[in-house]
């Protein structure tokens, strides 16, 4: 008997201490503006119709649409920010360069998938939105760069007449915005790292506390952005039952999938299909 009574105290004494890990910030106001709304994943991109992802036209059309808009910024070397996903353009510009490497000025020598579009800067995209329907910023850190990318996005958002959240896989960006901006409304992004193949050279510990959203007690978000496929994760599910932390889910590809989340109260970045620009039970303007 006693020593089913220490392994019962182990066992709530672990419990104890994942409950504490898992301690987001709670009642940080403003996120009933950002509820309620449908986020286009890099913009509402259609390559068809010559609106490659994260391009001002992509943008466009989210505005034009009622939608709210998800994108990508990067620090670039002469510390303005760009608007793309991936730091090489292999992908997105069929040239071999990395983003971080590259200035505002080089941007032209850049188009985006094959289109007249080139690689937006970011407050040309805030410039856009700006009165209009909200943002999702996720901040993308190469090079250890979290807190110079951190304190260059936020000396644009800061006086910008807009709606906006600020996410980033990097807990070093949560740092940084708890520790000098703590008005902006901060999520940790994630999924399952332990099953994906393309995690790079991040090694086995990172990828393992990443998934199970064990940095939340230092960086204390205020939602989690996780991957839809994903979201069964024991610690996510803790998060939400024990500290009711908001969720958001990316990228969903269906409407059926959409509206099931919604009606669990979840915003949703959505890509590849055009909904409506609210969520149920949600009135337009």
């Amino acid at each position: 008997m006693k020593l089913l009574g220490k392994i019962a105290a182990g066992c709530a004494g672990a419990a104890g201490i994942w409950g504490w890990m898992l301690l987001p910030r709670r009642g940080q106001p403003g996120w009933e503006k950002l509820a309620g709304v449908r986020y286009a994943h890099r913009g509402l991109h259609d390559l068809r119709l010559g609106r490659p992802e994260n391009s001002m036209a992509a943008f466009r059309a989210a505005a034009e649409g009622g939608f709210g808009a998800e994108l990508d910024v990067h620090l670039m070397a002469d510390g303005q920010l760009a608007v793309v996903h991936d730091s090489d353009l292999s992908r997105v510009c069929g040239k071999k360069a990395f983003i971080e490497d590259l200035t505002a000025a080089d941007l032209k020598d850049y188009p985006l998938q094959g289109t007249g579009e080139t690689i937006p800067l970011f407050p040309e995209v805030l410039a856009l939105f700006e009165g209009k329907t909200p943002l999702v910023v996720e901040l993308k850190v190469e090079k250890n760069n979290a807190a110079a990318l951190t304190d260059a996005a936020m000396a644009l958002l800061k006086d910008w007449n807009g709606v906006y959240c600020v996410e980033s896989f990097h807990p070093g960006v949560l740092l940084r915005l708890k520790k000098k901006y703590p008005e902006a409304i901060r999520g940790q992004l994630s999924q399952n790292f332990l099953k994906e193949s393309e995690v790079g050279s991040l090694p086995w510990a990172a990828r393992f506390v990443l998934t199970n959203l064990l940095s939340t007690a230092a960086t204390r978000p205020d939602f989690i952005a996780y991957n839809c496929k994903d979201r069964h994760n024991a610690s996510l599910r803790a998060m939400k039952k024990i500290y009711g932390v908001h969720e958001v889910a990316w990228t969903v590809r269906d409407k059926e999938t959409m509206e099931r989340l919604e009606k669990e109260g979840v915003p949703c970045i959505f890509e590849g299909f055009a909904p409506d620009c609210t969520a149920e039970g949600v009135e337009k303007d």
